[in-house]
């Protein structure tokens, strides 16, 4: 298949959608299949595109053959601020909305099988709705945040009219799409509030490569670089730091804590809060910060932790799902997690980790020192994650079931067969037609 996909984030970002994105392209490629990819230059969590990249210059990347398969990337013009606002997010999107939608329709040339964009942000539907059209191909949407929601529950956006109107431009866009997936069970469920059916929505969770992210045998090599010593538990919060993420939590429990010699709290990430979260543990002697590790040594830093900490704002539950969760359990640490007991992420942190109503500081440090104290514990906690991991998170299973809906729905509408009917073959065979004539 030729799969052209559209996203704001994409590798080398090393957290977040862009790590999913471009592990989604990457494996594709692999498969045989030819990707394109039309995004902007690197900028998560930083908040501030890349040192190596321009903000205001369009560039085509190209991987070799043999390292990531045949991806061919193009970068577009990306305003980008430091201090996010309501209208300054706007800005931000549209910017790439506008800047991308050349490249997109340049496409229509190259007449992509499937086009695949991913929310955030819905801005860019529009451009792959026209390319898909245009160039006979199906249209697939990703939903990674339910990001207008997420916006009007942060008091991002405020509006009761422009909801509305947000709400109804909304809904026409998901029911143009040929399939809509989103990430958790509870957020395909939302689909059907959008009008979505059940025959064009799917679950596409995030996942987990299992055979790169594991319980190391002995302690993790960063323990030694941080000269903490074997008996000191460490509760680790690594990820993007923004604002209405309910970080405030870790500096607060670390401050309840500061008594206490055997719990080490380290914080690593960056974003647009990270310095305020700096500021305020300054002074606090069981608080290290390291900055994001490179990709090679996300297993190194998983298995740093003994306790993974994961605050969520309530605001957001169930509109987004944090993704570094999977890397957490496959880690074989347990998760502290803030959450309503029925949301998405109460539910899977069940059984592997402990859950803790959004704001309660005490029962977050409580959690903690019950989990620092008894290690028998966090060994059945992790292991029961572990096991998720393997058996539902897994980034070869997930991905060859996507695959697999990838061909069914490219198999229906090149024929006029049931999509169950149209086998792989019959698919790669009118799929090369297409490509020999284009």
């Amino acid at each position: 298949m030729r799969i052209l996909i559209h996203g704001i984030n994409f590798r080398p970002e090393l957290v977040g959608i862009g790590k999913y994105t471009g592990e989604l392209a990457d494996w594709l490629a692999q498969r045989g299949h030819e990707v394109r990819v039309v995004t902007v230059p690197p900028f998560n969590p930083e908040g501030r595109v890349h040192s190596d990249y321009s903000s205001w210059r369009y560039r085509r990347e190209s991987s070799r053959k043999g390292e990531t398969g045949d991806v061919t990337v193009y970068r577009c013009p990306l305003w980008v601020s430091r201090n996010p606002s309501a209208v300054r997010r706007i800005l931000h999107l549209a910017s790439f909305a506008l800047s991308g939608l050349p490249v997109m329709l340049a496409q229509i040339f190259w007449r992509p099988s499937l086009v695949f964009v991913v929310e955030p942000t819905l801005l860019c539907v529009p451009a792959a709705l026209m390319t898909a059209k245009l160039s006979g191909g199906c249209s697939w949407l990703h939903i990674q945040d339910f990001e207008v929601d997420a916006g009007f529950a942060v008091g991002m956006l405020r509006s009761s009219a422009m909801r509305s109107v947000i709400g109804w431009v909304e809904k026409r866009l998901l029911s143009a799409c040929d399939r809509v997936s989103t990430i958790s069970a509870k957020m395909v469920a939302r689909l059907s509030e959008e009008d979505v059916p059940s025959s064009r929505s799917v679950l596409f969770p995030n996942w987990v490569d299992t055979e790169k992210v594991f319980p190391m045998g002995e302690s993790s090599p960063l323990r030694a670089e941080l000269a903490i010593s074997h008996e000191t538990v460490v509760a680790l919060y690594s990820g993007s730091m923004g604002r209405k993420q309910g970080l405030e939590i870790l500096v607060q429990a670390a401050e309840r804590l500061a008594e206490n010699r055997t719990i080490q709290f380290v914080f690593c990430g960056d974003g647009s809060y990270r310095e305020t979260l700096a500021e305020r543990s300054v002074g606090l002697p069981n608080v290290r910060w390291i900055p994001l590790q490179p990709a090679e040594r996300l297993n190194d830093l998983l298995n740093l932790a003994d306790i993974h900490l994961l605050p969520q704002g309530s605001e957001v539950a169930d509109l987004v799902m944090p993704s570094k969760l999977t890397g957490m359990l496959a880690s074989g640490r347990p998760v502290i997690a803030t959450a309503a007991e029925d949301t998405q992420l109460g539910l899977a942190i069940k059984d592997r980790g402990i859950r803790v109503d959004t704001f309660d500081v005490q029962g977050f440090v409580a959690s903690i020192v019950r989990l620092a104290s008894d290690p028998e514990l966090r060994n059945r906690l992790g292991q029961n994650g572990r096991r998720f991991a393997e058996t539902t998170l897994d980034k070869h299973r997930i991905l060859e079931m996507i695959e697999q809906e990838f061909f069914r729905i490219v198999g229906s509408s090149l024929t006029a067969m049931p999509a169950a009917e149209v086998s792989k073959s019959e698919i790669l065979g009118k799929d090369s037609l297409r490509q020999d004539h284009a």
